[in-house]
């Protein structure tokens, strides 16, 4: 079961291109499923029936996990499968006829644009670090890019003059993006004070524009502390999380009158109907339009 394993994990990494947070996700999911098939004294993936993935829902459900979870999980493992089959070392895939529980649609979470600049003030920019996290929180509003893109970003992506970043996105697929003059102010004094002062301070050299205290470049997680260690300080209250920019990013473009199709090539995702979750509108965009467009408003 190993060495199957390791060659799908190997496959979803180097030929699909998947991000290192992602295939450790898939890396979890199978875990969780050899432990439940060990349990079972299942001794091969080829031994595994249908009636054997429901008792393993089964226990899924048990666990109280959301929809969210047991969907990822039910298609990791039928991807497993699938790539299995391809490869001949099965001969059925017991995961084909689950049905992925439906999930709960709920609206993104957004800042409002007084939380934004709460959160961009809490940025000292006054020292190096400082320069770094206001210069995270500039690109990701700015561009609504991924975390795991940001992170990726070399100086030679990035062409100050026309204000652009080439971003590598899933599925090796790029696309340029562009920021605006908070965000040019910002890479600006962080490119020639803030990095240079990291990079010196420990003899570093690398293209990366993002560094970490030791200045190497910046990790995905890494990435994630800095920005919950700067929403922590902002005082903000309420569930944040990092990819909150991006949804920001995309409700801000709609509700100011950016077409969808504009903001999914911006987005970077593959069809419209990933976008069309960002439809929704801020209570005081709707009343103002309201007020403004109803005859007896």
């Amino acid at each position: 079961m190993n060495r199957e394993c390791k060659l799908f994990l190997e496959y979803i990494q180097i030929e699909k291109n998947y991000s290192p947070y992602t295939v450790e996700f898939y890396q979890k999911d199978l875990i969780g499923f050899i432990m439940f098939i060990s349990e079972q004294s299942i001794k091969s993936l080829t031994d595994v029936q249908y009636s054997d993935v429901r008792i393993y829902l089964t226990t899924l459900f048990d666990k109280r996990l959301s929809r969210k979870t047991i969907a990822r999980k039910i298609s990791s493992l039928r991807s497993f499968y699938k790539f299995l089959l391809r490869e001949k070392l099965v001969s059925e895939n017991p995961f084909s006829l689950v049905s992925i529980p439906k999930i709960e649609k709920r609206l993104p979470s957004f800042f409002y644009e007084e939380e934004l600049s709460t959160l961009f003030q809490s940025c000292d920019d006054s020292t190096a670090l400082g320069q770094r996290n206001k210069v995270i929180l500039e690109v990701l509003y700015a561009t609504g890019i991924r975390v795991s893109e940001c992170c990726s970003i070399q100086l030679r992506d990035i062409d100050m003059d026309l204000s652009t970043i080439l971003v590598h996105g899933k599925g090796r697929k790029d696309r340029y993006v562009p920021f605006g003059s908070f965000a040019h102010d910002a890479l600006e004094k962080y490119i020639n004070y803030g990095r240079k002062e990291l990079l010196d301070l420990h003899h570093r050299e690398h293209d990366y524009l993002l560094v970490n205290y030791r200045g190497t470049p910046l990790t995905t997680r890494g990435l994630r502390t800095v920005l919950s260690s700067v929403i922590e300080k902002s005082a903000l209250t309420g569930k944040i999380h990092p990819h909150m920019l991006r949804h920001t990013f995309a409700t801000h473009l709609l509700n100011n009158g950016a077409d969808m199709r504009t903001v999914q090539e911006l987005l970077g995702h593959a069809s419209l109907s990933s976008t069309q979750v960002y439809t929704h509108v801020s209570n005081e965009y709707l009343k103002k339009t309201y007020m403004a467009h109803h005859p007896r408003a």
